[in-house]
């Protein structure tokens, strides 16, 4: 009867993620182009050899590791000062916590469109609030890299430091009371306290948080997709300033065809992602546990 009672899960995930991620690793090894079938044949390691002198797909790789430094690590640290803010004594403490998931169940499209609004060139509220600060010159946030990393950066930091925070939070409602009151007695200041108790406290879920924000930072498709005046096009500006490897997966595939090459490119972006997550744990492991 155990056996029965898992096996819808089971079943479901060997037809819809087992099933696909082996028929596209086969894929990753044929020439398979959908404008031409004659040209389908087994090709190898051709399409991962072609990926290293690819021009497009190391500058996505560069966007996207670009964008996704500018968007994790704040991300995570301003979600563990505002876990840490929440988990004191507050008036309308409630209120608070409940607003922090407003972000986070704001439908992506919509949130993404309002930002287009915020980031506009001539009108947007951005470039206005950087004029009060005597900035005369209009931004244009899709005229290059940097700017455009930036706002692509901050919808998704505005969509997620929400829901990371309320994760850490959990995580220090389980930490006693009695270590903060004794580390107040010996001296500890706040930020003592957050970095020297809190957090190794913490650690797991700031590892499963790190991990979290590193497979979706690596595989942001939406938010640079919609910043694009024509997202159809997947480019990810004039000459791919913002262009991440998810767009240019979703453009070699299903604008010019070639799914072969596609799915050598998902292969690669997901060794990228395994690599990096194990890269981010142990660095996140080596300094949690040096703050202890």
């Amino acid at each position: 009867m155990p056996y029965v009672l898992i096996a819808p899960f089971f079943i479901l995930f060997a037809i819809f993620g087992l099933f696909p991620l082996i028929f596209n690793g086969v894929v990753a090894l044929r020439t398979w182009r959908l404008d031409d079938p004659a040209q389908d044949g087994w090709a190898g390691l051709a399409n991962f050899e072609k990926l290293l002198t690819d021009e497009d797909f190391w500058n996505a790789l560069y966007n996207t590791f670009g964008i996704f430094v500018l968007s994790t690590v704040p991300q995570l640290l301003l979600a563990l000062c505002v876990a840490f803010l929440l988990n004191r004594r507050l008036r309308g403490q409630t209120w608070f916590r409940v607003s922090m998931l407003l972000p986070y169940i704001t439908p992506l499209t919509a949130s993404t469109l309002v930002f287009l609004v915020v980031f506009g060139r001539d009108y947007g509220v951005a470039n206005w609030v950087l004029s009060v600060f005597g900035m005369d010159d209009p931004i244009d946030w899709r005229a290059g890299k940097l700017q455009s990393w930036v706002a692509i950066a901050t919808m998704v930091n505005w969509k997620w430091i929400g829901y990371n925070a309320l994760l850490y939070l959990s995580a220090m409602q389980t930490i006693p009371r009695d270590i903060y009151e004794a580390s107040a007695l010996d001296g500890a200041t706040s930020w003592k306290q957050l970095w020297r108790i809190t957090v190794p406290m913490i650690l797991p879920v700031v590892i499963f948080t790190v991990v979290l924000s590193t497979i979706g930072g690596l595989q942001l498709f939406t938010e640079p997709m919609l910043l694009d005046a024509n997202p159809a096009s997947a480019s990810g500006g004039s000459n791919g300033e913002w262009q991440t490897i998810a767009q240019l997966i979703y453009k070699v595939g299903w604008k010019n065809l070639n799914l072969g090459y596609a799915a050598a490119m998902s292969w690669a972006l997901f060794l990228i992602i395994v690599i990096v997550a194990v890269v981010n744990t142990l660095v996140t492991s080596r300094l949690g546990g040096g703050k202890r």
